[in-house]
């Protein structure tokens, strides 16, 4: 005869001695409560629910574990006793549904609780000095919608629904798609998200630089952008926070350059050359250019006598301040712009990490505010997942 025993341990205390998980780790680093307190109070009728708290943590699991819908998310918590124990969940209660997730992300996306999140994370990690943020990266990359795309006559002229976008990839193609743009400021150094934007696809990129310069919690040195960036009022903004703009010229068709200038802004010479780039002033704003015939550059048939006396050859100095687009601190063709210039594949790295690690693009919501939560949860979890590993390796060595 089969005589089952009772257990001696309940399976919390047998969960409490077990090793903690990745997700249990994950949400150690993580304070919901204010979070939730910007969730719309409940209507005191009908039944009392699920909790709010259980139900956020799900919704953070399921990024970490690629759970691409809320159905597979339902299935995991009734299979995975582990996994539901450690989103909140009590293992004699039932699990929610469907569309109780559903409403929940809903009412989610409707606040600015996640983005509340999201700052207070950011923050956490410049405290423990993970993030320096003393160079930033920005770009944006697409996001295709879930909905069915629509011919461009039959869109409305709105902000938050899904439109048309086209860019080139680096080998010149046009890529169209119909969907979102997703707007980052990273810290190039940690590779970590500072702040972000969600627009339909048609919107510039250099429309939500500002934006998320404004957002960052700190001011960095320098900012990091890619071509598409190179307008005036960008130069602008990052000069009155004391940065570096390090963005390549985007000459737009122009035939020639300005007078007296080369393509990259380099002062010529009365023979033509473009002169040497000999170092900038940082409290004048001047950039310092010599004759390239005395720096041993070019062989000048007139020598350094036809348009200076002096030995030390000509010298032109420039303030940045009379064309902060054309004078770069440092100056473009300089070593050291190019080494910061190197540091934006940064952003493209936190792409590929939000897209391949943690579902970014498996995207099953319609509507700009669900895809704004979507990506925010995605830079939660990656946040979090930074900070509990930093955590883990300090608690190691002590």
């Amino acid at each position: 005869m089969y005589i089952r025993h009772q257990p001696l341990f309940s399976f919390e205390t047998l969960q409490e001695y077990q090793p903690k998980s990745r997700l249990a780790l994950l949400f150690e680093t993580l304070d919901l409560h204010p979070c939730l307190k910007e969730l719309p109070a409940k209507s005191i009728r009908g039944p009392k629910g699920f909790s709010g708290y259980a139900l956020l943590r799900a919704l953070l699991a399921k990024q970490l574990f690629q759970i691409p819908t809320f159905t597979l998310l339902v299935e995991r918590l009734a299979q995975d006793l582990s996994f539901a124990y450690d989103c909140g969940f009590r293992i004699c209660d039932s699990r929610p549904s469907v569309a109780t997730f559903s409403r929940f992300y809903q009412r989610l996306s409707k606040t600015g609780a996640l983005g509340k999140l999201f700052e207070s994370l950011v923050s956490q990690a410049i405290d423990q000095n993970i993030i320096q943020a003393d160079v930033v990266a920005i770009d944006a990359s697409q996001i295709n919608a879930y909905e069915k795309a629509r011919p461009k006559k039959q869109l409305a002229d709105e902000d938050n629904a899904a439109t048309w976008g086209a860019k080139r990839d680096t080998d010149g193609n046009k890529i169209t798609w119909f969907g979102y743009k997703r707007h980052v400021a990273v810290d190039a150094r940690s590779e970590l998200p500072l702040s972000l934007t969600v627009t339909p696809a048609h919107r510039h990129d250099s429309t939500q630089a500002i934006p998320l310069m404004e957002k960052l919690p700190v001011q960095p040195q320098a900012y990091c952008l890619d071509m598409g960036y190179d307008v005036k009022p960008i130069y602008e903004k990052a000069h009155s926070q004391g940065a570096k703009a390090i963005i390549p010229l985007n000459r737009r068709g122009e035939k020639e350059p300005p007078a007296g200038l080369d393509e990259n802004r380099t002062p010529v010479c009365s023979m033509g050359y473009p002169m040497v780039y000999w170092g900038a002033d940082t409290k004048r704003g001047e950039l310092k250019f010599r004759c390239p015939h005395v720096c041993g550059k070019v062989s000048c048939p007139q020598g350094s006598a036809w348009c200076s006396d002096s030995n030390y050859g000509m010298v032109i100095k420039r303030k940045i301040t009379e064309d902060l687009r054309g004078f770069s601190l440092p100056h473009r063709t300089s070593r050291n712009w190019k080494e910061l210039y190197n540091l934006r594949t940064s952003v493209e790295r936190v792409f590929s990490r939000l897209k391949e690690m943690l579902g970014a693009n498996s995207l099953k919501s319609r509507g700009l505010q669900k895809v704004t939560a979507h990506l925010t949860l995605c830079c939660i979890v990656l946040l979090a997942g930074t900070l509990a590993l930093n955590q883990n390796k300090s608690n190691l060595i002590a």
